[in-house]
């Protein structure tokens, strides 16, 4: 979410369940300022989602964090025809997470777009994510990271339309907005879809 969007509504109070689990997407250092595609204020995020990483691990529920990890010649790349510029090449320093973000040792990694020839924004897409979740008995996921225009509103729309209740941490997104306005209608579609929206210090 950039600073100029405003989420809907936020859900007063969350309590946290026993089938619930975290999810970060992207936080990775190509994404943050300085990095190859920088979403703006992508930094300021992290201190929501440390309150986050904190609130779960104090229950021992899962944490995943999803990460693009592509090959050098990705098809989403200008390069290849792609609209991005090089970013998150799997093994580089700009794949690595956020300095400073908190994850446990035992966060779970979900490495997406993988394949040099397709592109993927969700989780969800042509991973094992779905059957990990399924395992562990998850039901609601809470959604965080960058960015809201792309690989949040993604994942979050392939989550509803697989069943999950998923809750968005308002506080700890941000847009890259490529067309003004990008953030806040994807916000709006992650609404209408059936998401609820939270922010870090809801979280109990």
């Amino acid at each position: 979410m950039s600073r100029k969007s405003a989420p809907p509504t936020e859900t007063k109070g969350m309590q946290l369940q026993p089938d619930d689990a975290l999810v970060i997407v992207d936080v990775q250092r190509d994404f943050l300022p300085g990095g190859s595609l920088a979403v703006p204020g992508g930094d300021a995020i992290v201190p929501a989602l440390n309150v986050c990483i904190e609130r779960f691990a104090a229950r021992r529920l899962p944490i995943f964090a999803t990460r693009d990890w592509h090959p050098a010649q990705h098809c989403s790349f200008q390069a290849a025809g792609g609209p991005w510029p090089p970013h998150c090449v799997a093994g580089t320093a700009g794949a690595e997470f956020a300095v400073g973000l908190r994850l446990p040792n035992d966060v779970h990694l979900v490495s997406k777009a993988t394949a040099a020839e397709r592109d993927a924004y969700s989780a969800f897409n042509d991973t094992d994510f779905h059957a990990r979740l399924r395992a562990r008995h998850v039901l609601r996921l809470f959604v965080a990271g960058l960015a809201t225009d792309y690989c949040v509103v993604s994942t979050v729309l392939d989550a509803l339309a697989l069943g999950y209740h998923v809750v968005v941490l308002s506080d700890a997104v941000a847009a890259v907005e490529a067309d003004p306005g990008d953030g806040q209608r994807a916000l709006e579609r992650m609404r209408t879809a059936g998401a609820l929206f939270a922010s870090s210090r809801m979280l109990h």
